[in-house]
């Protein structure tokens, strides 16, 4: 199989798995700022700031406005929850609510 062909193959999987857990629907820009404050937190339910999200490297290639975007939408569909005790910044992203 010729690198072409590996690369489609993996593209297809990753779209099958993106809507076995219901993210299909997800921009591309919103699919990365989501795994990315994944990435970052230690454990569910740990608080993630806006700026470790920015600084990843899924999401740092992003233009300011995209990202944005992004998490704003991320939290209008509650993937992202604004955490508690903190005026502004601050998230908790919301795996449980992503299909096991």
């Amino acid at each position: 199989m010729d690198k072409l062909s590996a690369l489609f193959e993996l593209r297809c999987m990753l779209r099958e798995m993106e809507a076995d857990v219901g993210l299909d629907a997800l921009t591309a820009a919103e699919m990365d700022v989501l795994l990315a404050a994944h990435s970052v937190t230690g454990e569910l339910g740990e608080v993630v700031t806006s700026e470790q999200i920015r600084q990843h490297d899924l999401a740092s290639g992003l233009a300011q406005a995209t990202y944005h975007r992004a998490l704003r939408s991320l939290v209008g569909l509650g993937l992202l929850e604004k955490a508690r005790g903190y005026k502004a910044r601050h998230y908790v992203v919301r795996a449980d609510l992503v299909s096991q």
